[in-house]
């Protein structure tokens, strides 16, 4: 098995619009309204939006590959990119998004541990995310990699008003 992470640039707006669509799609359409993801989706990856995350500084996408066939990505924010001011010299895990087809073949893992390496590389001491209170699988699997509930904020699903626990996993004591 050939796994490879590929960083994404400005190149990859297409794919990174449509597998974006794909596995977001695939993971909330079933708890949410159709009119709530199709505004959430037509307002979260437009061309304008993506390249402008895919031009922030601090702002990284990469693009996972198993055996050469695109299975998922990550986004990673540090400094002021990050979406909110969780903890001091922190690395936050934007997003992390398998495909269907390549789920429970620890993928999700992979990522995480990248996203740690790429934290103690950084020399930060924490990793962070948010999680969809109702998203069970995705917060089982994040207290298995050592992340903690720390608190929640609002997430808009269109109209509706969602609440993502934040989850923390500290890298040093």
């Amino acid at each position: 098995m050939s796994i490879q992470l590929k960083k994404g640039t400005l190149t990859d707006l297409k794919t990174l619009q449509e597998i974006s669509f794909e596995t977001f799609s695939d993971t909330f359409a079933k708890q949410n309204s159709p009119e709530n993801m199709k505004a959430y989706l037509d307002h979260a990856y437009t061309d304008e939006k993506l390249t402008n995350e895919l031009q922030t500084p601090h702002s990284t996408f990469f693009f996972l590959y198993k055996n050469e066939e695109l299975a998922g990505y990550l986004k990673i924010n540090t400094d002021d990119a990050q979406t909110e001011a969780i903890a001091n010299n922190a690395l936050e895990i934007e997003r992390l998004y398998i495909r269907m087809s390549h789920k429970r073949q620890g993928l999700g893992r992979y990522l995480i541990d990248q996203a740690i390496q790429m934290a103690l590389e950084q020399r930060k001491d924490t990793v962070w995310l948010g999680v969809w209170e109702h998203n069970q699988p995705a917060r089982a699997f994040y207290q298995t990699m050592g992340f903690v509930r720390q608190g929640q904020h609002s997430f808009f699903m269109g109209e509706d008003q969602q609440t993502d626990f934040i989850m923390v996993k500290k890298l040093t004591d």
